[in-house]
């Protein structure tokens, strides 16, 4: 079995990805591995803050993606604070794009041992059991992937 060096988190803030989160610091504490927490702001935002430009001539879309960005950052950061105690070693990490292609992406670059993410149902009956985002990862992930569920029945 391969060592586990370094372990990433996917993390959208939900209450799903951050109880995901918390178990990612317990396992990497105890493998004495890296962290990763990556978030990643989905290009439909993106899209949505380009149409409004259309519509509205001092909407900046540099400027209102950028403080979405630090926000994401300082959230980030504010977990990875809460998470260590001083024996974690933690990156973190905000990308823009489709969520699943972009954590693929973040995968190939950070190359981690492990991806963990929460999951959550949204809308169709499939995506009711696993959500979307972690339904595409099963699928492609090039890593293995652990998905933490929430505590509910």
């Amino acid at each position: 079995m391969k060592t586990i060096n370094a372990i990433m988190a996917a993390v959208d803030f939900s209450e799903y990805s951050v109880r995901a989160a918390e178990y990612a610091a317990e396992l990497a504490k105890d493998l004495k591995a890296k962290l990763i927490l990556t978030n990643i702001y989905n290009q439909r935002n993106v899209d949505t803050m380009r149409e409004v430009a259309i519509r509205v001539p001092d909407f900046s879309v540099k400027k209102h993606l950028d403080e979405h960005i630090t926000e994401r950052k300082q959230k980030l950061e504010a977990l990875a604070k809460k998470l260590d105690r001083g024996d974690l070693a933690i990156e973190i990490n905000v990308q823009i794009g489709v969520p699943y292609e972009a954590l693929l992406k973040e995968i190939e670059k950070h190359n981690p041992d492990l991806l963990v993410m929460g999951v959550k149902g949204r809308s169709d009956v499939v995506d009711i059991i696993v959500g979307s985002c972690a339904q595409k990862m099963f699928r492609r992930s090039p890593i293995p992937l652990l998905s933490i569920r929430s505590d509910e029945s």
